[in-house]
């Protein structure tokens, strides 16, 4: 796998340039070195803006390695300074600030070893809201399925670049759920009594069957877009949006239900949407600034100390424009027959609660209730009727706590 990501380096070179004022981002084939990768981009709401820093991995190596106890500020070009501390993966300004139009923007960063690295100026984007999302049944590539598309307008014509981030949340019923669960619980033996003429009993485990003590039936789970998604109007007369930012299969369990995505939509500058694009075209995985790449390329990022340093990433003031939508399933495949479940094993399995040879299986029965592997569904005398347990409890692949957003 190494050798062979060597050699496609060796096929690669990559010099783009998107117009005579435009810098160009050099991809080169070099032996692996260390470089710092900084993702960047503050935006026109009022919030704790945030920064991530990094080092590049290796392509043997599982992820990036964070760069820690760095010194992080934004500085405008009216004097203001915003600073940065240090939380879990990122650096978020201390105080919550935003972009404004007109001003000149630029990051500063001195790393632990006593780095520093600087940003070219940046300037916030135009701002173009987003008018609407809007979600119907088509067919894209032969499938059948829910297309998502962003609507904005500029009618100044200067927006042009565009970079979507989204967020999914979807709910989940589990098809083959019981208010009751069983327990095993461990039952110690009894020493015979002979003045009570008791024989003793030997130590068992019983099946409890009780009520339920949280939600199982309905979840909610959240997603996060993982790749880049850019668009352009420059061949359009107009800069008038209609993107498809996302398709969902109409056989993808996650919209079976309630479904709702969260779409951002920022604003770039050419150089930013330059840069973003051929990080696309260059990543062979999902993450936005941290992928495996098969070779270098730079961004608007360079060091103070030494200019051959190689550094990668982008510093971009963005303006950001957000939008919700909520659809069911129904609302677009109305009488339609629903997708098929998460866990497409869910047949029900039936144990008879006795020791021996089958049809006994009180031993199985125990280990799968221990293990969690099943869950009850029904039961009749000595016979039990269990499910694989995603089928019956959606909490083991899911949550049940009810998003704040969520409407029905």
């Amino acid at each position: 796998m190494k050798n062979f990501a060597y050699k496609i380096t060796l096929l690669l070179t990559l010099v783009f340039a998107a117009s005579s004022c435009t810098e160009q981002y050099v991809f080169q084939n070099n032996d692996f070195e260390s470089a710092l990768v900084v993702e960047g981009t503050i935006t026109n709401e009022l919030k704790n803006q945030t920064i991530r820093l990094s080092q590049v991995y290796q392509l043997e190596e599982s992820g990036p390695k964070l760069e820690k106890g760095a010194s992080v500020s934004v500085s405008d070009d009216q004097g203001n300074v915003y600073q940065f501390e240090e939380k879990d993966t990122l650096y978020s300004s201390i105080t919550p600030f935003k972009a404004e139009p007109g001003k000149k923007y630029q990051l500063k960063i001195r790393t632990s070893a006593g780095k520093n690295y600087t940003s070219d100026e940046q300037v916030l984007t135009t701002e173009t809201k987003i008018d609407n999302i809007t979600a119907t049944a088509t067919t894209f590539n032969g499938q059948r399925g829910a297309q998502i598309n962003v609507n904005s307008f500029d009618p100044s014509n200067t927006s042009k670049y565009y970079r979507y981030e989204y967020v999914e949340t979807y709910k989940i019923e589990a098809p083959l759920w019981s208010p009751f669960e069983t327990n095993v619980i461990d039952v110690p033996a009894v020493p015979a009594n002979p003045d009570e003429d008791f024989p003793g009993s030997p130590a068992r485990e019983d099946i409890i069957i009780s009520l339920r003590k949280y939600e199982t039936q309905t979840c909610y789970s959240t997603k996060k877009s993982n790749e880049i998604i850019l668009n352009n109007t420059n061949s359009l007369s107009e800069d008038r949006v209609n993107f498809p930012v996302r398709f969902i299969s109409n056989q993808n369990y996650i919209i079976t239900h309630r479904y709702t995505i969260f779409v951002k939509q920022y604003v770039q500058n050419l150089a930013a949407y330059t840069y973003y694009k051929t990080l696309k075209d260059l990543s062979s995985s999902g993450g936005v600034l941290s992928p495996k790449q098969p070779g270098f390329f730079y961004g608007n990022i360079k060091s103070v100390d030494n200019p051959d340093e190689k550094v990668i990433g982008f510093f971009e003031v963005s303006s950001v424009s957000s939008e919700r939508i909520f659809f069911n399933y129904s609302d677009l495949f109305p009488n339609e027959p629903l997708p098929p479940y998460y866990e497409s094993d869910c047949y029900i399995r039936e144990y008879t609660d006795c020791l021996g040879d089958p049809p006994c299986s009180g031993t199985q029965l125990r280990s799968a209730i221990r293990g969690r592997g099943i869950v009850y569904l029904s039961s009749s005398g000595l016979k039990y009727f269990m499910v694989k347990a995603p089928c019956g409890d959606c909490t083991t692949f899911s949550s049940n706590i009810v998003p704040p957003f969520w409407v029905e």
